[in-house]
């Protein structure tokens, strides 16, 4: 039988962690020519590429990629056997979620709640611009991105946009703020506001709710951040305009109340993956 060969696989573990074949065979004390050998002897056994050349660096493919999440995977029990001479554990495997930085974290945690605490699985959440994110999903370096806002896609990049939840948007802020009785277009109008920035469809659609109720709001800040809005409401700044779900904990409470549903708002969630020969089994648990 034609089994595995473990150096060949040590052998690309290096090369794939250093992305530079000169560092890695510095690093195992082996020719560059040698290494670059027992790379391919081992793309011949798996059947498939590995890695893709760009300029002077070596970048991963797909099927190169998940070939490091096992390595990773033995050689991290390999250690672990050495260390404690025991293997009370099972291989992990890793889920890569990328999330916009302003989304709710409840409805990130929400979201993942189905794998927390498994065992066999380890989830690696990574928080950052919408441009940075779908660059790391394009390169294959996220499994999914989470995200407020559908993204651009096209032939370059053939993002899968799957839709999950829609949520409402309300008034939410301290109770002695969301006291006194007032009809929506009142409250629009005579309450400090914590509203989201104009760059987010939320506050779009905000916009032309004040206008078609003839309101100028009275703005007590601007802010581009979901957790942020929830501390200025805790503090008392303002009433925030805000997805119940993302002062979840808050409202369970009675620390904020919800004083008002807004009509015809609401925030929608998306997960953003992209076409994959090898695609994350995690992943379709989820969606």
């Amino acid at each position: 039988m034609n089994r595995l060969n473990y150096h060949h696989l040590r052998y690309f573990h290096v090369v794939a962690h250093e992305g530079h074949l000169t560092r890695a065979a510095e690093l195992l004390n082996v020719s560059q020519s040698a290494l670059s050998s027992q790379i391919r002897q081992l793309e011949e056994r798996l059947g498939q590429q590995l890695f893709e050349r760009r300029g002077r660096a070596l970048h991963l493919t797909e099927a190169g990629r998940i070939a490091l999440d096992h390595a990773d995977a033995i050689f991290s029990a390999g250690n672990e056997l050495v260390a404690t001479l025991q293997q009370t554990g099972q291989s992990r495997q890793a889920l890569r979620v990328g999330a916009i930085a302003t989304l709710s974290r409840n409805f990130q945690l929400s979201f993942l709640k189905p794998l927390l605490g498994r065992s066999d699985v380890e989830i690696i959440l990574r928080a950052g611009s919408a441009g940075e994110l779908f660059e790391a999903l394009s390169a294959l370096q996220l499994d999914l991105v989470l995200t407020n806002h559908e993204p651009d896609t096209d032939a370059i990049r053939p993002f899968i946009v799957h839709r999950l939840a829609q949520q409402p948007v309300s008034l939410i802020g301290l109770p002695e703020l969301c006291a006194e009785k007032k009809t929506l277009p009142e409250r629009l109008a005579s309450s400090p506001l914590i509203l989201p920035t104009r760059s987010s469809g939320l506050r779009r659609g905000f916009d032309a709710l004040t206008s078609r109720l003839g309101v100028v709001p009275q703005i007590a800040a601007e802010v581009d951040d979901m957790a942020m809005m929830r501390l200025l409401a805790r503090e008392g700044a303002g009433i925030a305009v805000i997805p119940p779900i993302v002062v979840k904990d808050e409202l369970e409470t009675k620390i904020l109340v919800e004083v008002d549903q807004l009509p015809d708002i609401t925030e929608i969630f998306y997960a953003v993956t992209t076409e994959r020969r090898f695609p994350n089994p995690l992943v379709q648990e989820l969606i």
